[in-house]
């Protein structure tokens, strides 16, 4: 789905989406697929446990230093001027958004909602600007 929605955002805006491999979901293979009623009550077990594995699942801090990794790799690459776009699943978002923000993994810092949200933060400084809107209602990251 994010990459799905990179490439329409990506056309729509005349760009080309680049992929970057770390900033991929959270491995989950060892459980393969869980219905949505299960999935919940597994993920609230991913982030309350971040240095345990849960069920066989990469462990939140380990995905973590991949997600961080991965975005400083992206962000390295571009002009510190120009505003990124970085499109990910859910716990992509919330991970990097823990460390970005200097708190501890928590689904506390989920996005509300179930999905279709966004948040900005500081290129060079890697300062979280604001928690998560709606893409619908979000005007932009805030200037000072």
């Amino acid at each position: 789905k994010a990459v799905e929605t990179a490439e329409l955002i990506g056309g729509a805006i005349g760009i080309e989406p680049e992929i970057h491999p770390g900033m991929g979901e959270n491995d989950r293979s060892a459980t393969g697929f869980i219905p949505p009623e299960r999935f919940e009550a597994a993920a609230d077990a991913f982030f309350a446990k971040p240095d345990r594995s849960w069920n066989g699942w990469e462990r939140a801090v380990d995905a973590q230093s991949r997600i961080v990794a991965a975005t400083a790799r992206a962000l390295n690459g571009g002009a510190a001027d120009s505003p990124v776009l970085m499109i990910g699943h859910g716990a992509v978002g919330t991970l990097l958004k823990c460390h970005v923000a200097g708190r501890p993994i928590s689904r506390i810092e989920d996005q509300p909602g179930g999905g279709g949200n966004v948040y900005a933060f500081e290129h060079d400084a890697r300062r979280l600007l604001g928690d998560w809107r709606p893409i619908e209602t979000f005007a932009g990251a805030p200037h000072d």
